[in-house]
């Protein structure tokens, strides 16, 4: 996430350009070095090449047959054993634990309703202080909802001032609770601007690794809770979307919210 500071009063500026870009970032062409650290890319290089070296010592000690039995056998066991541990986001995003957790527990919530789109893009702040990409877009019969969610050192104590003021340990969180502001409200213009009505997003930080004493605090007007809260966090709501206002949000929010790293 971003680390540099924030004005409030530089948040609605107008700062000409000579050249304007576009609100949402632009892939860059891939090279062969990016193919090649492409997660995918190296797990398929290890499975070929564990299954290459087993083949070849069973077709050493048997047959070739046998060999290339083998390593047919120990890709598919590979693909197989990989694809139940699948999931819904998009392979670039699985090296964080914070976003699987919570992606679990919004999975089991689609049977009550809730309509999810994960690491979606939304315009970045003048200041380039927002990464300009939502976490979990989350929509349900509770509302329309931000959730970022963050891994935090747990050896460092979580801590709220006035609901003005958030700290992990000595650490002020003010910039990354602005962050979280801004792209909710990018996210309820765009929707809102798309079925025609005002769309509230609710931005929200689920926070995994400390320890923290309350259950849903609303500090600078986002909701921080305990990571592990998502799920209750979301449900314990008054209902006010229909199943109806749901699916017209939920189109909307995917033609107008593309996916962060469409190429992924």
């Amino acid at each position: 996430m971003a680390t540099t500071g924030r004005d409030k009063s530089t948040q609605t500026s107008t700062r000409e350009r000579p050249d304007e870009e576009s609100p949402f970032e632009r892939p860059r062409e891939e090279t062969y070095g990016d193919l090649i650290g492409d997660p995918q890319i190296q797990r398929w290089i290890r499975r070929t090449a564990v299954a290459a070296v087993l083949g070849l010592l069973f077709a050493i000690v048997f047959d070739i047959r046998v060999g290339l039995t083998v390593s047919v056998l120990v890709v598919i066991v590979d693909v197989v054993r990989r694809s139940r541990k699948q999931s819904s986001v998009e392979a670039w995003r699985k090296r964080s634990v914070a976003e699987r957790k919570t992606e679990k527990q919004l999975r089991g919530m689609e049977k009550s309703g809730y309509r999810t789109l994960h690491a979606r893009a939304v315009p970045k702040d003048e200041d380039g202080v927002s990464d300009g990409q939502i976490d979990h877009l989350v929509i349900g019969p509770t509302g329309v909802y931000a959730v970022d969610s963050e891994k935090w050192d747990k050896r460092l104590p979580v801590r709220a001032m006035s609901h003005r003021k958030l700290f992990l340990g000595p650490f002020n969180k003010k910039e990354r609770l602005d962050e979280a502001h801004w792209e909710s409200e990018q996210a309820s213009r765009l929707i809102s601007g798309a079925v025609g009505y005002e769309v509230p997003v609710q931005p929200s930080l689920a926070i995994y690794g400390p320890a923290i004493s309350w259950k849903v605090l609303m500090v600078r007007n986002v909701d921080v809770y305990a990571g592990g809260r998502a799920r209750n966090y979301l449900r314990r709501r008054p209902k006010i979307l229909t199943t109806v206002d749901i699916e017209r949000i939920f189109s909307a929010a995917q033609r107008v919210l593309p996916p962060k790293y469409p190429d992924s």
